[in-house]
């Protein structure tokens, strides 16, 4: 975690000045796309939110101890007073101005720091594919991202669709994985609860998309495939939080860009069963060849 303790120390040694993702992913070690999706899987936002926050905190302390608003708000970046004043709101929940009165309550985002766990670690059961390219066919939204419990975007589209045209996409189904499955893509960069995602009910298949549905192509590469099961939808949801913090850090991996399959084989009354994840990978450089 040294490395990325590293990248968060060049955050704050920047905050007053434009802070460039991809030297602190260098710092890191890794690629700028594993490093912002690690980074929001780890600390619960993303890098730019994060900075957002720790740039409000200290010029809220710089507001505080008398210094204009302009200064602040030149001094971190903002074009103008207004610029400046709107982020602030969004952060404290009332302007400078008013964060100068006595009792005003105002929020801090603490210096993240990353640690080794030791103790506890997941053990998790997964294989490495090698998959030609393939397509995506099915049906598609737009829901919010939601990190613990139901997601009630995804279950009022799921009861939306038409049975007769699921079960004719299911027969669509000719390659790994096998029959209907649940794909996220086009994550927003904030990742955070709430912020936009593309979802969809789709199958994998070589085959062309029937009039009515949508597709995706997929390049060939390679996908990592963890399998779980327990309690829906806690035991599925919890998947890529262990992939973030238990798998890739101990892996020569990084996250790929590309959509990211659920399979799900319910069992019983539907709370319980089985499910496998699908995340693109590619080798972090780390590997001997």
């Amino acid at each position: 975690m040294q490395e990325w303790n590293r990248a968060i120390q060049l955050i704050e040694e920047n905050l007053a000045g434009a802070i460039d993702v991809g030297r602190l992913a260098r710092a890191a070690l890794t690629s700028e796309h594993h490093f912002r999706r690690m980074f929001a899987s780890l600390s619960g936002l993303p890098v730019s939110e994060y900075i957002r926050r720790r740039r409000m905190t200290v010029a809220a302390a710089e507001i505080i101890a008398g210094r204009t608003v302009l200064d602040v708000a030149l001094r971190y970046g903002y074009g103008s007073p207004e610029a400046f004043n709107r982020a602030f709101k969004a952060m404290h929940g009332l302007t400078p101005s008013e964060a100068r009165r006595p009792g005003a309550v105002l929020r801090s985002q603490p210096q993240l720091r990353f640690h080794l766990r030791i103790e506890g670690s997941t053990e998790m059961e997964h294989r490495i594919v090698e998959k030609e390219a393939f397509r995506l066919v099915g049906f598609r939204t737009r829901v919010p991202l939601v990190h613990e419990g139901p997601n009630e975007a995804i279950a009022e589209f799921e009861r939306g669709l038409d049975r007769a045209a699921v079960e004719r996409l299911a027969e669509l189904s000719d390659t790994e994985p096998a029959g209907l499955v649940a794909v996220t893509d086009n994550l927003e960069d904030r990742g955070t609860e709430g912020s936009g995602l593309d979802y969809w009910r789709a199958v994998a298949t070589t085959r062309p998309a029937p009039a009515g549905m949508e597709s995706l192509e997929v390049s060939a590469g390679l996908w990592v495939v963890f399998a779980t099961e327990g309690t829906f939808p806690g035991a599925l949801q919890h998947l890529w939080a262990d992939a973030a913090t238990e798998w890739f850090p101990a892996n020569p991996y990084r996250w790929a860009p590309g959509p990211e399959m659920l399979s799900v084989q319910p069992a019983g009354d539907g709370t319980h069963g089985s499910g496998q994840l699908w995340i693109p990978v590619e080798p972090d450089g780390s590997m001997t060849r």
